[in-house]
């Protein structure tokens, strides 16, 4: 194993958790139907219960997506959540509100009232997935930061990135194509979650509202990506010349990334099919009840080729807007080779922590949750 290849593999595995935990976003998605999908209390009930048995699996995607990060690309943890560090603060904020809400929203004499948690969780299924859109979109856009690996000698403050401005990252939200996909992907968690709730929730009126509901975010979700997509296509991209690691800018390079990278654009585009092809079905028959597999499969193929696509090919995944060299790129922030190296030894468990999950996820899933389980099963959100 060289240390390019194991570079390689580790942007790979970070941009794979990317994938799932955009697919586990289905409990957001859920959450923010939570005001105009259901008709009466007892389904809003078992909406709240469908996702509060799964909102573990996102928040702790979420915290393994970032530990993958720190381990193996610590100068991008360092500058992003050291600089950004109020967008950050804000997604972990929406995700640790949602946690106390599920807990606390239907315990005897709670202080804020059930309404007021359940508020919370509209907060988190509305703001984590725009803002976490946003957050990856300066992936492809850039940041305002500085590198300065000199810094490490001083003695007074060995800070080797800073951000270039006061705002703590927010300034990315001043980019509307940021904004685009951070809403992208909050009709796209919307959809989930629909389609979620026809999975795994017995209510036929409940399941026609999402049908319903799916069709319109669907034709919000598709003007926001494809906006987002063909902008990224024919916008200037971060190139690294590999001999001497200079950044410069080169015209279409995200097109030529997918020129250059049969595989990634064959997963790109089968996880579109497959997203499309599951949306399509539910909409049309109202007996198919699977279309949360085919699009959640599509949305992990899709994200994680978009990320491979910042990452691979020369290309500066975390590029600053403030400094063209002070860009991030899979060589100049990675780990070292031993660390690397002992990381892919580790990964090889990841198979039997996956195996794990299914099993508890078919174990949690086992029956389909109903108006009468929420009426008489003690352990309800």
């Amino acid at each position: 194993m060289t240390y390019e290849f194991l570079q390689q593999y580790w942007w790979f595995v970070v941009s794979l958790l990317g994938g799932l935990l955009v697919f586990l976003l289905f409990v957001q998605g859920g959450n923010s139907l939570l005001l105009n999908l259901p008709e009466n209390e007892t389904q809003r009930q078992m909406m709240i219960n469908s996702t509060g048995r799964k909102w573990e699996f996102t928040f702790t995607t979420l915290v393994t997506f970032g530990g993958a990060f720190f381990a193996s690309f610590p100068l991008f943890y360092s500058t992003s959540f050291g600089g950004a560090y109020w967008v950050w603060m804000l997604i972990l904020f929406t995700f640790v509100v949602q946690a106390v809400s599920y807990e606390f929203q239907s315990k005897l004499g709670n202080l804020l009232g059930k309404n007021t948690y359940r508020g919370f969780l509209i907060i988190n299924g509305v703001l984590a997935p725009i803002l976490l859109g946003t957050a990856v979109s300066t992936f492809f856009t850039g940041s305002n930061f500085y590198v300065d690996k000199g810094n490490i000698t001083d003695t007074v403050a060995p800070v080797i990135s800073y951000w270039g401005n006061a705002s703590g990252g927010l300034d990315a939200c001043l980019n509307i194509f940021n904004v685009i996909l951070g809403l992208a992907v909050l009709f796209l968690s919307r959809i989930l979650g629909e389609l979620y709730f026809i999975n795994n929730i017995e209510d036929d009126d409940l399941h026609r509202r999402a049908q319903k509901s799916l069709g319109f975010d669907t034709v919000f979700f598709l003007a926001f990506f494809l906006t987002w997509l063909v902008y990224l296509l024919i916008k200037e991209g971060f190139a690294v010349d590999p001999a001497s690691g200079v950044v410069s800018m080169e015209t279409f390079k995200y097109l030529h990334n997918l020129m250059a990278l049969p595989l990634v654009t064959i997963m790109l585009l089968v996880g579109v099919v497959l997203v499309l092809y599951g949306i399509f079905w539910t909409l049309v028959k109202s007996i198919f009840r699977r279309g949360i597999w085919l699009v959640g499969t599509g949305t992990v193929l899709t994200v994680t080729a978009l990320l491979l696509l910042a990452g691979y090919n020369n290309t500066a995944y975390y590029p600053s807007v403030a400094d063209l060299q002070s860009s991030l790129t899979l060589t100049n922030s990675c780990s070292s080779e031993f660390t690397l190296t002992t990381m892919f030894y580790v990964s090889l468990l990841v198979p039997f922590v996956l195996a794990y999950i299914f099993y508890a996820w078919r174990k949690i899933d086992s029956k389909p949750i109903d108006a009468d389980e929420i009426q008489h099963d003690e352990h309800v959100y």
